[in-house]
Formats: C-alpha cells, structure tokens, sequence
C-alpha cells in the first residue's frame, strides 16, 4: 500500500522524543505521504519546519483550530500568511467552529473562521475544516462564500447522515479516522461511509489522538500515531465491501488530487 495520512499531528510533543522512529514505522506500514496539521500559532510554523526537513513525505497545514481563536489578530493573520507562501503549506487550516467545548467564544470562534476562509479565497489552496457541534453556522458561514473557495475536506468526521449528505452535496471532501473503530461512538459510520463517493473519501489518523480501538495488540502508552493508518483503511474496506487495495488505491488518489502531491 502507499497510503496518505491527511491528518497527523506530528508536531504534538508526544512524539518529540521518537518522531524518526514514528516516520519509519509509518512508512513501513505503506504510509508514503502524511500532511502535518497547523492548528495553532505555535504549532503551524513547525508544521512547516517538519514538511521541510522531510520534502516529499511531509506536507504541513497552516491555521488556527476553534479551541485556539481568541489567538487570531491582525499579526496572527499575517504569520499566516507568510505560511502560506511556502508551496509544502498544502491547505488552510485546520480551521472552523468547536461548539462542543467551547474553549474560546463563540464570537471569537467566528471571527477567526471568517478570517480563514478569506485566506483560503485569496490563496485558492484547499480548506482543512473542523466542525463539531455547530453545523448549522458552520454551513450558513461557508455558504457566505460560495464561489469563491476552492475544495474542502471536513476533516475527522463523526457526525449525522444529514451532516454527511449536507457535505456531499457541496462537493466537500470527507476524512475518515480511527473514530471508525470506536463500538460506543463510532457503529453509526459503519453503515455511513458506505454513501461516500470514491473521489471524496480520505483517510487520517489525527494521531496522536483517537488510536482504533480495535488495534491488537493495544499499545500501553494509548497514543495513536501514523502506522496505524493501515489498520483504518482495512476497516474501511470491509465496511465499504471493497478489497484494502481499492480502498488504499481511491483514497491515495483522490488524497493526491486534493492537495496537489506529486504521483
């Protein structure tokens, strides 16, 4: 397999003292290309960093997660920028609405997620969106920019077939994590991931977060990391009744197209 992570969180300091060894593991499990979320002020200049000590493994996302917005002013706004001026910075984000925790306002919230899409209108590069608990501002802000944004992939998603089919029949593109393996929260994608079309269907592991419950041998320290992206699209495939190759094939492909990666 030749896999695509679109979602890792490589710069988490749980990784800071074996993060080679992580990237090895991945790539002999068949993970050749993973993208490192930006998510915060802090952590998306070292997406980049990582993206380009490791040209052509590593691509980086640059933008502000919901549970950072009270971080985004004006010299926010053009750090992210000078990101996004570097061609390994693929997409903007991850960025969009958390109402579920609400560790920043609302207000604030919006405010930042307006902020980013405006990027993402200007810049043309893809969106790398977060939405929980807050679809129906997530959806009436996006639409307030129709036209004018190039793709999208909600990354992670966990929630409702409407939510799915609202997605869909943008056009947006849908990431997929170990959330599927989760029997007390995740029995509903199962059937849901059925109705994702090949060309709009991705895999992420948001590592180190949401290590598949259904990995033997679990490991001790809990925490997720890319190698484990082999375990979620033989998941995938079963529950799509496809065999792993197809489903490693389409989900690479489409991964490739998305963000503009090299063959």
């Amino acid at each position: 397999m030749h896999l695509v992570d679109i979602g890792a969180n490589l710069t988490h300091d749980s990784f800071d003292h074996d993060r080679d060894d992580v990237l090895r593991r991945a790539r002999d499990a068949g993970v050749a290309r993973m993208i490192v979320t930006g998510a915060s002020r802090e952590h998306s200049p070292k997406a980049l960093e990582l993206a380009r000590a490791h040209p052509g493994v590593l691509y980086a996302t640059a933008g502000v997660h919901p549970h950072h917005a009270v971080e985004y002013t004006d010299e926010c706004d053009a750090e992210l920028r000078a990101l996004h001026a570097h061609p390994e910075v693929v997409a903007v984000g991850e960025c969009g609405l958390d109402y579920f925790r609400d560790f920043s306002p609302r207000p604030a919230q919006r405010k930042a997620f307006e902020r980013q899409l405006q990027l993402a209108a200007e810049t043309g590069k893809p969106l790398f969106l977060h939405q929980r608990d807050a679809h129906g501002d997530f959806i009436a802000m996006m639409k307030d920019f129709d036209g004018r944004l190039g793709p999208a992939v909600v990354h992670c998603f966990t929630g409702t077939r409407d939510e799915l089919f609202d997605y869909l029949d943008r056009d947006w593109h849908v990431g997929i994590t170990g959330w599927l393996c989760d029997e007390r929260r995740g029995l509903h994608l199962r059937e849901l991931v059925r109705s994702i079309p090949d060309n709009r269907l991705m895999i992420e592991t948001d590592a180190p977060y949401l290590l598949p419950r259904t990995v033997r041998p679990q490991p001790s320290h809990r925490r997720n990391e890319p190698m484990y992206l082999a375990h979620i699209v033989e998941e995938l495939a079963r529950d799509r009744d496809e065999d792993v190759a197809t489903t490693a094939a389409r989900t690479t492909a489409t991964a490739r197209a998305f963000f503009g990666l090299p063959d």
